[in-house]
């Protein structure tokens, strides 16, 4: 479907704010989303001459074009959550929970497990989600471990992972948007620069480390220490085996690795670094697959579950993942809305190429226009498409060209920060997902973290704008960042 953009200016960011403040105040995400797409539909028929009934039909013709441009992750989403069903079915989460109760012997190394994880399946931010979810919620259960932290962890290894790996989608997205003779070089110098990615995993790192807490996590934490009951009930089926959970697994994050690379070209001769990135849904779709035939040959044939019970198992799985789906439908039409329609980006990039500032202060600025659009639109890939053009042009000129890297790598760092924390980003609703964790309870005890990150990379960038190098700045960031967390966590624990 063809959309005219209507230019808007500053009440183009009414619609992402509006969703965003009501979610978080009536902890309501789906008539939250709603309304923040329908104002945007309104708007945008409103500033064309057109009418209400237009605005609804605007509505659905958006929400229509994202579920059909993103019919491969629905397909996938499906698949996998049947997989995710079957397992806990066949007794393979609780074999694998019973496993790791044995060979880790504390929250902490739980914690450590799923970082470790996390960190491991850095193709897509989409895939570590549902994945690590998948394999960690048992060991987190065992431990009495909140599935809001979880869902941080999961969230945190994420795009912040995605953003700095040399082999992935976001990789040969943002080498794309680039535009020069080499946008791959280009992209592995910025990664020094993406402070947010960096000092995430160092904030990561000191949770672990020290086991402590602050803020709505640190209740959250508490509150499932002292349930009577572990958070989610174990699979009923004595007979399962930890072969059950772990070849499953194995084979969908196998496969859909070589059907990344089967669907972009790779067994024709195109590079893997480009093929990974041609369709990566499409290939997580043949290895989720392949992951559904493996569970019928390994259960089937050893009566861990009946023909009947394997197929309602899948039913169950595929109408399991209808609510977060729900959300991400109107999250997509809702950033549809703002990109396509109402130019919600291109008034907040205007304001970054209107600036006056000096060039030794714009890292810090893009930082921040770029975490604010994220936030808004609930999109980073989104957000630097939009802003990569504008920062190349404004480095194009001899005298800033020194600048590009630093800017490129705040630019990255700010479109992942926001969309970390934004309760409208699809990252953020598919870790919600794979921890099982409601998604405003996650987005309210992560966003704590993610704000006091961000802070510290502020001070990190205008370090940079007084040109001191990047691994300095880094440095500095990260012990502060460090030095306020146990703060925090000292102060917490006093009252």
């Amino acid at each position: 479907m063809e959309f005219e953009l209507i230019e808007t200016g500053v009440i183009s960011v009414l619609p992402p704010l509006l969703a965003i403040t009501l979610a978080l105040l009536t902890k309501e995400v789906y008539s939250s989303l709603f309304a923040g797409l329908l104002s945007g539909t309104v708007i945008y028929a409103v500033a064309g001459g057109h009418s209400l009934v237009f605005a609804l039909s605007t509505l659905f013709d958006m929400a229509v074009s994202k579920i059909a441009a993103n019919a491969y992750m629905i397909v996938f989403l499906a698949l996998l959550w049947a997989v995710v069903v079957l397992v806990s079915a066949s007794g393979g989460s609780e074999a694998y929970g019973r496993f790791a109760g044995k060979h880790l012997k504390s929250k902490r190394g739980a914690g450590f497990a799923a970082v470790t994880l996390g960190l491991l399946v850095f193709i897509d931010d989409g895939f570590n989600c549902l994945t690590v979810g998948t394999v960690m919620r048992p060991i987190f259960d065992k431990f009495r471990l909140s599935r809001e932290k979880l869902a941080y962890i999961l969230d945190a290894t994420a795009a912040p992972v995605c953003i700095i790996a040399p082999v992935s989608s976001w990789a040969v997205a943002i080498a794309s948007e680039v535009g020069d003779t080499d946008g791959f070089s280009t992209f592995l110098a910025t990664i020094p620069y993406n402070f947010y990615a960096l000092l995430t995993f160092a904030a990561l790192l000191f949770f672990c480390v020290s086991g402590k807490d602050f803020g709505p996590m640190k209740r959250a934490e508490e509150s499932c220490a002292c349930a009577e009951e572990p958070t989610a009930p174990t699979a009923e089926n004595p007979r399962g085996r930890v072969i059950d959970l772990v070849l499953p697994i194995a084979v969908l994050i196998v496969c859909s690795v070589l059907g990344m690379g089967y669907v972009g070209g790779w067994f024709s001769g195109v590079p893997f670094t480009e093929a990974i990135g041609e369709n990566p849904t499409a290939g997580f779709t043949l290895g989720a697959f392949a992951a559904l035939l493996t569970a019928a040959v390994l259960y089937l044939p050893r009566k861990l579950m009946t023909p009947r019970g394997f197929v309602q198992a899948v039913v169950k799985g595929v109408g399991s993942i209808v609510p977060p789906m729900l959300i991400l439908v109107l999250s997509w039409s809702l950033s549809g809305v703002c990109h396509d329609l109402i130019g919600t980006g291109a008034f907040i990039s205007g304001f970054l190429a209107d600036t006056p500032l000096p060039l030794s202060f714009l890292p810090l600025l893009l930082f921040l226009v770029a975490a604010v659009m994220a936030f808004s639109m609930g999109t980073s890939w989104g957000t630097f498409s939009i802003l990569i053009p504008i920062v190349t042009m404004i480095c194009a000129a001899e005298s800033a060209a020194a600048w590009l890297v630093p800017m490129l790598g705040a630019t990255l760092a700010g479109s992942v920060f926001g969309d970390h924390c934004s309760p409208i980003s699809d990252t953020t609703i598919l870790s919600s997902t794979g921890a099982s964790c409601e998604h405003i309870r996650h987005v309210e005890t992560q966003l704590p973290y993610a704000v006091l990150t961000a802070a510290a990379c502020a001070v990190g960038y205008l370090l940079v704008g007084l040109s001191v190098s990047a691994w300095i700045a880094v440095a500095v960031s990260a012990l502060l960042l460090v030095a306020a967390c146990f703060a925090l966590c000292k102060r917490a624990e006093k009252t």
